[in-house]
């Protein structure tokens, strides 16, 4: 056992002082345990130290680390692309000790039965497939508690004790005791506008998830800084479940029996609010997302009757140019989207909508103009005061918060920012996966791309043995040598 532990020791020195993900394995080379760090060599070597007590006052981790026989890693150039790469790696190998380490403490949701005419609000602390909305997860169970009583005051929503009555003039009763005073509004609302009510206080929740996964970093931050690692990866599992779930939250349509965010009265009002012809039955928007201007791309996601149209989804790498220029990127987007289907002898959207203020819409109606073209309905929605912006002289738009065109619009757009968020974090991951094969010299992309088309991953090809490397065509009993020396140690002989 001592030697074992001296072993890995050994290892764990042998790392480089920077950022990355470490992989911890079995006898059998299972992996069992993916980790980030932002020192490789500070955070693996913890776990092998005699006097860090309370690793092994924890009995999972003490269990963890007696079944360690082999550890990799990858090293990436930061903290963020460390994060990115875990959690891919955590989906791929699905390691026991990452699920038992969040899998005993099941922290409280909140669950909207969306898919009832009366949607009440309740606690729960398990996620089902049942057609409702859950938000969460929430650590503080008073806390949350006193939100929703707080929440059924602000907004006038149904709790899970509500016994509501329908009227005979298409309104209900909320409330029969001494709660009906409800001080955002009357207690005899339509379903109408209840259901406005339910969307406001849905907002609200999602809020409060954002506050508290803040906060949750926050903390994680501080425990990893006081080198409280078991808590800080706790604190980062949670955070994880909770991003998912605002993420899932975002996408969620609900359905309505009047379909106030996608439906026709939206549409309408729409229409009516930008002054357009008829309604726009489809809708086109991008947006444009980069890191310090890297990675840049954009995406398009469109929408018919008000609803996503996800098949004709379309995703861009900004080719043009290096840099962080939105307006010059998203005037090559837009000029490429629109050359293209005007090459193809294709209608144009309705209505094209572009992420951000004056100096994107210029842009996106620049790309127009260049090609000679006339351009539909363009108008941005400005994220700072969620106001509409016209390429025209016409003045900014501000429309009410619950307004059903505005919250069509805010959909489409957040859609459309999802989607490219999503397109440059997968970027980012495939450059940190294919980056340590362009560390090493000898390989051009003929032989990495064969290397890659055999193993399959790079976690493959690290435990592949040099006679199994040179199989590959292009890679030769030396230069298999070689390759399987730095995939074990990181460093090129």
């Amino acid at each position: 056992m001592q030697n074992r532990i001296n072993d890995m020791r050994k290892v764990a020195r042998e790392l480089p002082r920077k950022s990355g993900v470490y992989l911890m394995k079995d006898r059998l080379g299972h992996v069992i345990y993916v980790g980030k760090a932002k020192d490789l060599r500070k955070r693996v070597g913890s776990y092998f130290q005699g006097s860090r007590k309370f690793i092994w006052a924890q009995p999972k981790i003490g269990a963890m680390v007696e079944m360690v026989r082999e550890i990799s890693y990858v090293e990436t150039k930061n903290e963020t692309e460390a994060l990115l790469l875990e959690g891919k790696l955590i989906k791929e190998y699905k390691p026991r000790y990452n699920t038992d380490f969040t899998d005993d403490k099941q922290f409280l949701l909140v669950r909207v039965d969306l898919q009832n005419d009366l949607p009440k609000f309740r606690l729960c602390r398990n996620k089902k497939e049942d057609g409702a909305h859950y938000y969460g997860p929430f650590a503080q169970a008073g806390m949350l508690r006193s939100t929703l009583a707080e929440m059924r005051k602000k907004f006038g929503i149904l709790l899970a004790d509500a016994k509501p009555v329908r009227l005979g003039n298409g309104r209900y009763r909320l409330y029969d005791d001494a709660r009906a005073e409800i001080f955002a509004g009357h207690n005899e609302p339509t379903l109408e506008e209840y259901h406005i009510r339910v969307e406001e206080a849905c907002s609200f929740l999602e809020g409060r998830a954002k506050s508290w996964l803040a906060e949750l970093r926050e903390q994680m931050l501080r425990r990893a800084e006081a080198m409280d690692f078991e808590k800080a990866a706790e604190l980062r599992d949670l955070s994880d479940a909770l991003n998912k779930t605002i993420g899932r939250n975002r996408r969620f349509t609900r359905n309505w029996p009047r379909a106030e965010d996608g439906g026709f009265d939206s549409l309408e009002r729409l229409a009516e609010k930008l002054a357009l012809d008829s309604p726009p039955a489809i809708i086109e928007c991008f947006d444009v997302s980069h890191v310090s201007g890297t990675f840049v791309v954009a995406s398009m996601v469109r929408f018919r009757s008000g609803k996503p149209d996800k098949r004709a989804y379309r995703r861009f790498k900004v080719r043009a140019f290096e840099g962080n220029d939105d307006f010059r990127a998203m005037e090559e987007v837009v000029g490429r989207r629109y050359a293209r289907l005007h090459e193809k002898g294709e209608g144009f959207p309705d209505l094209v909508v572009v992420d951000g203020g004056a100096g994107q819409v210029s842009a996106a109606l620049k790309a127009f103009l260049i090609l000679n073209l006339d351009a539909p309905p363009i108008i941005g929605l400005a994220k700072r005061e969620e106001t509409v912006v016209f390429p025209d002289k016409r003045k900014e738009l501000k429309l009410k918060a619950r307004d059903p065109a505005l919250r069509l619009l805010q959909r489409v757009r957040d859609e459309a920012h999802r989607f490219a968020n999503q397109f440059n974090a997968d970027l980012r991951s495939k450059k940190i996966r294919e980056s340590i094969l362009d560390d090493f010299p000898g390989l051009g992309k003929i032989r990495r791309a064969a290397l890659r088309e055999s193993f399959g991953s790079l976690e493959r090809m690290r435990r592949a043995s040099s006679e199994e490397l040179a199989k590959v065509d292009g890679i030769g009993p030396k230069l298999a040598d070689r390759l399987h020396h730095f995939l074990q140690t990181g460093k090129s002989s």
